[in-house]
């Protein structure tokens, strides 16, 4: 006769752990842990940017955080925009996390969007998205944004409705390119999307490439790390040729960005990442289909090198790049 003890069903197990943020247990059950600090460095809010909260879909509760410059005397750039009357360009941001993880709250993303309204200037939106159904949230939130500019005491007056930039780190900027195929430059009229920044977008292929072969186990996006996001945010008969984070793979269509007018892209690449193949070939086809496409690579730079560290030299010399970008 067994025991009582051994007749108890078996308590759930940890079967994936994402960097203690993200478990799945062996029910299928899906535990989400609220992230550490994150610390993005001293001193980074100096009060050049005003910023404030909002829910851009109710239903799911998802925010956005919304950011602009001061316009007190002494705020430099933005000062200036504001005598001048001018409005200034609106940045739409996604921030990545390999699509399990990342919000605009983390204090990183928060220290590199305060960085961009105050130095581009510009207005930004950062908006959080849920697992798995980031792609339908980045549109709902696009969509929520022309009643925002054109109406909302916060972004009407300051902000430009022809001058509005799509942007993203990692599989933010897989979004972004998402986005691209979706609405081009005309598909938020009366906003004019006016260009799209990619920094370092998470494209991968089933096939592997040069850089993913050679990068090390220790790097920030390692070759196992990467796999985990995939397992964890592709659906379970998916592999990397999944259209979302290969948009030119034998299961994607290029006929959708083809036929959009996108307006400029810039892609940003970091030297030593393991996407940096992927980004450059992504710049060289979308070139290919006869877009206007800038591609920076970044000399010794690893994956999301500036979203890691939004206060070092390096980022300084990506926001540089964006604003010649967005004039």
């Amino acid at each position: 006769m067994k025991d009582r003890a051994s007749r108890q069903p078996s308590l759930p197990y940890v079967v994936e752990d994402c960097l203690g943020l993200l478990q799945v247990l062996s029910d299928g059950t899906v535990l989400r842990f609220s992230p550490p600090p994150f610390p993005a460095g001293a001193a980074y809010d100096d009060g050049r940017v005003e910023w404030q909260d909002a829910v851009y879909d109710a239903g799911n509760n998802l925010g956005v955080r919304m950011y602009r410059p001061t316009t007190r005397s002494g705020a430099g750039a933005a000062a200036e925009h504001t005598k001048k009357k001018k409005l200034l360009p609106v940045l739409v941001y996604f921030p990545g996390g390999g699509f399990c993880f990342g919000s605009y709250s983390y204090p990183k993303n928060h220290a590199l969007c305060l960085r961009f309204a105050a130095e581009l200037p510009a207005v930004v939106c950062s908006f959080d998205h849920r697992l798995p159904a980031a792609f339908e949230d980045a549109m709902a939130a696009l969509l929520w944004l022309p009643g925002q500019v054109l109406r909302s005491p916060w972004l009407a007056g300051r902000a430009d409705p022809g001058r509005v930039f799509v942007s993203g780190t990692s599989s933010g900027a897989c979004i972004a390119h998402q986005m691209a195929a979706r609405f081009g430059t005309t598909g938020l009229r009366p906003l004019e999307i006016a260009g799209y920044i990619l920094l370092m977008p998470y494209f991968l292929s089933e096939e592997a490439t040069p850089s993913e072969l050679s990068t090390p186990e220790t790097a920030l996006l390692s070759r196992e790390r990467s796999d985990m996001y995939v397992r964890l945010a592709m659906p379970a008969e998916w592999n990397k040729d999944h259209p979302l984070v290969n948009p030119f793979g034998p299961y994607s269509s290029s006929l959708a960005l083809a036929a959009a007018d996108v307006g400029r892209v810039l892609v940003v690449a970091a030297e030593c990442d393991l996407v940096r193949d992927k980004n450059l070939e992504y710049a060289q086809r979308i070139k290919a289909l006869g877009k206007d496409v800038r591609l920076a690579l970044f000399p010794g730079q690893e994956h999301a090198f500036c979203a890691n560290k939004p206060l070092s030299a390096a980022a300084d010399e990506v926001i540089r790049l964006m604003k010649r970008f967005i004039l």
